[in-house]
């Protein structure tokens, strides 16, 4: 049967249980902006905290990289513990987890302190992977897509930590930023606890961990997590590392380098929303196509670096020096942000429709992989930035990654073409 007679969200049941589902809706991304401001602190902070204590480049990503490595680990088993205990048990758990690191992170002393720091932030991707499960569970099916898209656009936290910290760091001194997000977890983490439950999610056992290893060796759970993981870990990675990156490309202060970035981080969040809406409405598995080309586009001309041509003409050398202005650039990324916030949206809703009753499993395995690959991209674009030379090297390395999720996707649809036939 074609892919686009299987979509009818008119046959969606929508659960009943009065305020709380809307509950859950509202407050999940409020947790979910939260933890990610949290690992975005070492993003506006870090520059500062490079020149106070001295370390190199290739430091400077471990730390950024910390978190999100963490994050990556912690996240397939919180969601299957989500499973069995209630995701919004396991929710308060991992917020709670997180406000000792916040407190430690202010008090560090030396390079290791931060990193310790970085990797107990990271595990606040619990809360990310249970919150996931819990909004899944709870959400109206016919508009799971919205529904996902709203707790996905709690990425927007980022913004948060652009506007915020440089301001704090300015008034009351760098130690003072971290402490900023302790008390709004803390109250997010009491109001989960007295409005929401778990009697609608229905927790269960998660697999053994035999059929659990089984389940992972089937393909079908990775086409999709895998395209959904270049998504999430680019946008993370991007939001980690774009205030250091036009600090150093435009000459900007930090605190206005973090104030120009918060567009793309919006264009994010928005398009994340519109990708959830619009997958309820209608089958996105040919529109994933062009989003992606569209994304791809964009990679291509945010790659070229900065440079400078010699031609020899008939009277003279002509020189053509070609640099792209900052309005110019941050208008691609913007649209290129939105353009990844739909297809992460989409892609959501995606994995929750062929995977409803695996959810904790396939959500967690794409939180997973795109949280190893945000980890890995802040070590790429230093190779970029010190080895090869190239700047822009970070935005030719994420060009050819999607080259790559987009030929597993011509390989999987090749592959479903030939099983059906």
């Amino acid at each position: 049967m074609p892919a686009a007679q299987q979509f009818d969200p008119e046959l969606d049941q929508e659960p009943t249980g009065g305020y709380r589902p809307l509950v859950v809706v509202l407050l999940s991304p409020l947790a979910f902006a939260l933890v990610f401001a949290s690992w975005t602190i070492f993003a506006v902070l870090g520059v500062e905290l490079k020149a106070l204590l001295g370390f190199g480049e290739v430091r400077f990503a471990v730390l950024l990289a910390m978190p999100m490595a963490m994050g990556a680990l912690a996240a397939l088993p919180m969601a299957l513990l989500a499973q069995r205990l209630g995701g919004r048990r396991v929710m308060i758990a991992c917020l709670l987890l997180i406000c000792p690191f916040l407190w430690g992170l202010s008090h560090s002393r030396d390079y290791y302190h931060f990193l310790l720091a970085g990797a107990g932030l990271g595990l606040g991707a619990g809360s990310l992977s249970a919150g996931l499960v819990y909004v899944a569970g709870l959400c109206p099916r016919r508009h799971a897509g919205l529904a996902l898209g709203l707790y996905g656009a709690g990425m927007v936290g980022a913004g948060l930590s652009y506007l915020l910290l440089p301001l704090v760091s300015q008034a009351y001194g760098w130690r003072s930023a971290p402490l900023l997000y302790l008390l709004p977890v803390l109250v997010v983490a009491a109001l989960l606890w007295l409005f929401a439950d778990d009697l609608e999610a229905e927790p269960s056992a998660p697999p053994a961990l035999p059929a659990l290893l089984a389940r992972l060796a089937c393909w079908r759970l990775w086409r999709l997590a895998l395209v959904y993981s270049f998504f999430y870990g680019a946008f993370v990675a991007l939001a980690l590392w774009l205030p250091a990156y036009l600090s150093a490309q435009y000459q900007l202060e930090l605190k206005q380098a973090a104030l120009t970035a918060v567009p793309f981080v919006l264009a994010v969040g928005i398009g994340q929303v519109i990708g959830g809406a619009w997958a309820d409405r209608r089958d996105f598995r040919a529109l994933r196509w062009w989003v992606s080309a569209f994304v791809l586009v964009c990679l291509f001309l945010l790659s070229y670096p900065p440079f400078t041509m010699r031609v020899e003409g008939v009277h003279a050398p002509i020189t053509l020096h070609y640099e792209a202005p900052l309005g110019g650039f941050l208008l691609l990324l913007s649209l290129m942000g939105a353009a990844m916030g739909v297809g992460k949206g989409s892609l959501m809703r995606l994995i929750h429709r062929d995977h409803r009753d695996e959810m904790p499993l396939v959500g967690g395995l794409a939180l997973t992989l795109g949280g190893l690959f945000a980890a890995l991209l802040p070590l790429v674009f230093v190779v970029g930035n010190e080895w090869v030379g190239i700047r822009t090297a970070g935005f030719m390395f994420l060009y050819g990654s999607l080259v790559v999720c987009m030929l597993v996707m011509v390989w999987d649809h090749a592959s479903g073409r030939a099983g059906r036939a």
